[in-house]
């Protein structure tokens, strides 16, 4: 189940970023981010007070459990800086590169206090697939702009650190609550980087042209929902499937519904990006096979 749950957090990652990039079309990323942060407190706010769910206080736990809403401010602005410098389609690669790296050491190592996920011998598979996947989908442009591949490379590592984050902060509060946790400690944070962006450049938001919320473009505004939504299944699936594991799941899903809404949408999409995805589902489909069939002969005394 939980497998499924990081396959549908992908999907629901992928749906958010195509709402998300509507709303920036009109509000520029930052000022976006305040707005899907807005509403991702009021959305997280209902829903805790609905069923009756409240922030336990903090007794003593570490401070640094409360900072995956930082973290996550972090991988939008990597990402923006990346953006532009190199193709997409690399800033998509190298983000997941960096996811790898970051997952590997979470699992191995044991970090935030994670479950310890050794990594074994048939795993390299997989890995050797996901690195080929990630090649297939670089491009030129990371060689000329070495700096926009590290902060791309950077965003993909923050994704980890923000969820296993948030993950440690779950344990304590709850799986909503710790949503709601992680949209406050945002929002104070992308209202100051959208203001500092405001004052350095202010005629580029002289003439914004804004969708009301009651027009038919309301749905731009509904990023934030699916946002509460992403880390409440992140809250869900982090402790309980490796991080390697869930990194490929969510990239996976994400990757092949971003498709299905770039053509639905009539948009273009690298083919590159497809035929590494295909690479990378491949390996992760090879390892969750070879696994069950190891789980299915150990009782008769069989074993990989």
């Amino acid at each position: 189940m939980y497998h499924a749950l990081s396959f549908l957090t992908g999907v629901v990652i992928a749906v958010m970023v195509f709402i998300n990039g509507g709303l920036s079309e009109y509000y520029g990323i930052f000022v976006a981010a305040v707005i899907i942060h807005i509403v991702g407190v009021v959305f997280a706010f209902v829903l805790c007070a609905a069923q009756g769910k409240r922030i336990p206080p903090r007794q003593h736990q570490p401070l640094w459990i409360y900072l995956g809403g930082a973290i996550g401010v972090l991988t939008t602005v990597f990402n923006n800086f990346a953006f532009g410098k190199i193709s997409m389609t690399s800033i998509v690669a190298l983000g997941l590169l960096g996811q790898t790296a970051a997952s590997l050491a979470t699992d191995c190592l044991g970090l935030f206090g994670m479950e310890q996920h050794p990594f074994k011998r048939e795993s390299f598979i997989g890995l050797g697939f996901s690195l080929f996947g990630i090649f297939i989908m670089m491009d030129r442009t990371v060689g000329s702009a070495a700096c926009a591949a590290l902060f791309s490379l950077a965003a993909g590592v923050s994704v980890v650190l923000s969820r296993t984050v948030n993950a440690c902060l779950a344990r304590h509060t709850g799986d909503l609550q710790g949503s709601l946790v992680n949209h406050l400690v945002g929002l104070p944070i992308t209202i100051v980087v959208a203001a500092l962006v405001i004052m350095r450049d202010p005629a580029a938001f002289a003439d914004l042209s804004c969708p009301s919320v009651f027009s038919t473009q309301a749905w731009i505004y509904c990023g934030g929902i699916l946002s509460v939504s992403t880390v409440l299944l992140c809250n869900i699936t982090v402790p309980r499937v490796s991080a390697f594991r869930l990194t490929l799941l969510t990239f996976v899903g994400q990757l092949f519904t971003g498709i299905l809404l770039d053509l639905c949408s009539k948009n273009t999409y690298p083919g590159t990006s497809f035929v590494g995805g295909i690479v990378v589902a491949a390996g992760m489909v090879f390892n969750l096979v070879y696994e069950h069939v190891s789980a299915v002969r150990k009782p008769n005394g069989k074993s990989y």
